[in-house]
C-alpha cells in the first residue's frame, strides 16, 4: 500500500541497517522488579536475533516449555535490541545466566518478579538510527526534522505488520473464507487485517489534511494512555488541547459493534465497509470489538546530528505499538 505522507516532498534518500548497529532499539521498562516471586526477569541485549528466536533459546537454557517464556513486545532481527523476557521457574532457581551469553546475545540483568511479563508491559522504546549514503538537500532535511519534532507524523502501522508484499492481509482474507490456521497465525492475520484498515482511514485523513487536527465527530485519546472520550462538540478548549498534544484524534481498529465517531468523522470511517467489505465482515465475525488508535505520533526527545556529509544519526523515543519506520518514511526513502 503506497501511503500518502504528511510532508509534501520527501527530502532525502539513503540506506538504513547497513549493519545491525545502525538500528539500535532499547526497550523502556514499564515497572520495577519486585525482587521476589517465581518469574526471572532477564534484560537481554541481542544482535541480529529476533524476539521469538531468543525466547526459544531462553526456554532451552532454562529447560522449560516456550509457553513459560514471555516478553512485552517484538523486536527487529536486523538490529541491536535490548528487551526484557520473563522466565517462569517455580523453584526460584535458574541455570547460570552466563551460559546464555555469546556474541549475539548478552544478559545485562536478572531479577526476580512476582508475575509474568505481559504483552505491552513496557513504557516505550528508545531508538538510535544511523542513516547512510544520504542524497538530497541537507538544509531541507534539517527543516523536515524540525517540523516533525513539533507536528509529529501519521501513526501508520509499519510494513513489518503485513509480511512480504502484504501477504498477511491476503492470508487473513483466505482465513475468513474458511481456510484453517493455527492460533498463532490467526492472531497475526487478524492484526494485519485490522492494521490495514486503520492505515486506509489514516491515509484518507492525510490526503485531506485532517490527520493532525480536529474534525466534527472526533473521538479523542488522552496522551500517554489508551483512554478515549467523545465525540463532543468542538470548542476552543478541545482545539487547544489538540494543538498542545494533550489529546489526539483517533481512527478505528475494526471489529463488531457501532463506530463511536459521529458527523464528518463517521461519514469518512463508514467508507471502510464499502471499500473492504470482506475484511470488515471477517473481523466482525472474529470476536473482535471496535477499538480506537491515535492517528498521530509525536517522537519524544527527537535529536539528530550529522556524522559526516552523507550520514545522520537520529535519536527519539516512541510509545508502545508504534513504529520508527513511520518517522523515517516522512523523511525520505531508505533502502
Amino acid at each position: 500500500m503506497n501511503l500518502p505522507r504528511a510532508l509534501a516532498t520527501a527530502p532525502v534518500s539513503g540506506r538504513i541497517r547497513c549493519v545491525p548497529e545502525d538500528f539500535i532499539v532499547e526497550e523502556l521498562p514499564g515497572f520495577e522488579a519486585t525482587g521476589e516471586g517465581e518469574h526471572l526477569l532477564l534484560t537481554v541485549r541481542k544482535r541480529g536475533m529476533n524476539t521469538v528466536f531468543c525466547a526459544e533459546r531462553i526456554a532451552r537454557w532454562a529447560g522449560i516449555d516456550i509457553r513459560d517464556v514471555s516478553y512485552a513486545g517484538m523486536k527487529d532481527r536486523h538490529a541491536v535490541t535490548t528487551q526484557r523476557f520473563s522466565v517462569r521457574l517455580p523453584k526460584k532457581s535458574a541455570p547460570d545466566v552466563t551460559l546464555l551469553s555469546n556474541d549475539e546475545c548478552n544478559v545485562l540483568e536478572a531479577l526476580w518478579h512476582n508475575r509474568k511479563l505481559a504483552r505491552g508491559a513496557l513504557a516505550g522504546n528508545r531508538f538510535t538510527l544511523t542513516l547512510r549514503e544520504l542524497q538530497g538537500d541537507r538544509d531541507v532535511l534539517d527543516s523536515a526534522l524540525r517540523l516533525l519534532a513539533t507536528q509529529g507524523v501519521p501513526n501508520y502501522f509499519g510494513e513489518q505488520r503485513f509480511g512480504t508484499e502484504h501477504a498477511n492481509v491476503g492470508k487473513a482474507l483466505a482465513m475468513f473464507e474458511g481456510r484453517r490456521v493455527d492460533r498463532a497465525k490467526r492472531s497475526i492475520y487478524l492484526s494485519a487485517a485490522r492494521s490495514y484498515l486503520f492505515n486506509q482511514v489514516l491515509a484518507m485523513r492525510v490526503e485531506q489534511g485532517s490527520w493532525n487536527t480536529a474534525m466534527d465527530g472526533e473521538v479523542w485519546m488522552l496522551e500517554g494512555t489508551q483512554s478515549i472520550f467523545g465525540p463532543e462538540p468542538l470548542s476552543d478548549e478541545i482545539a487547544a488541547r489538540c494543538a498542545a498534544f494533550d489529546i489526539h484524534p483517533t481512527g478505528p481498529l475494526w471489529g463488531a459493534g457501532v463506530l463511536r465517531s459521529s458527523l464528518a468523522v463517521l461519514d469518512l470511517e463508514c467508507q471502510l465497509p464499502v471499500l473492504q467489505p470482506a475484511l470488515c465482515h471477517g473481523l466482525e465475525q472474529a470476536d473482535l470489538r471496535q477499538e480506537r488508535r491515535a492517528l498521530r505520533l509525536l517522537p519524544k526527545d527527537l535529536s539528530w546530528c550529522f556524522i559526516d556529509e552523507h550520514s545522520l544519526e537520529l535519536r527519539f523515543e516512541l510509545p508502545p505499538g508504534t513504529y520508527a519506520t513511520s518517522v523515517l518514511a516522512e523523511l525520505g526513502r531508505f533502502d
